[in-house]
């Protein structure tokens, strides 16, 4: 099991990023959630088997289509057994 803490940024808001992350997730079966940040980043967390979060944290390097991803950056953290994707708010 592994957990990366996610910060994206660019014009990643007003895109759909969000709610493109949660069906990435879900397709891939990794935990954890998304949401958009005042500072007009997208933060998230994945936590699953090691290839899918590295999928994961790949789609979010290119982002749906009309994004423009400038920078993503990726901390690990110990995974702390969360279940279900979601997207917050």
């Amino acid at each position: 099991m592994e957990r990366r803490h996610v910060t994206v940024y660019g014009s990643v808001q007003g895109v759909g990023f969000r709610f493109a992350v949660e069906r990435a997730a879900r397709s891939r079966d990794v935990a954890g959630w998304v949401r958009n940040r005042p500072d007009g980043t997208v933060e998230a967390v994945f936590e699953g088997e090691p290839e899918d979060v590295e999928s994961l944290v790949e789609f979010c390097r290119a982002g749906p289509r009309g994004a423009e991803v400038e920078r993503v950056d990726v901390a690990a953290e110990l995974p702390e057994g969360v279940t279900g994707f979601r997207v917050a708010y």
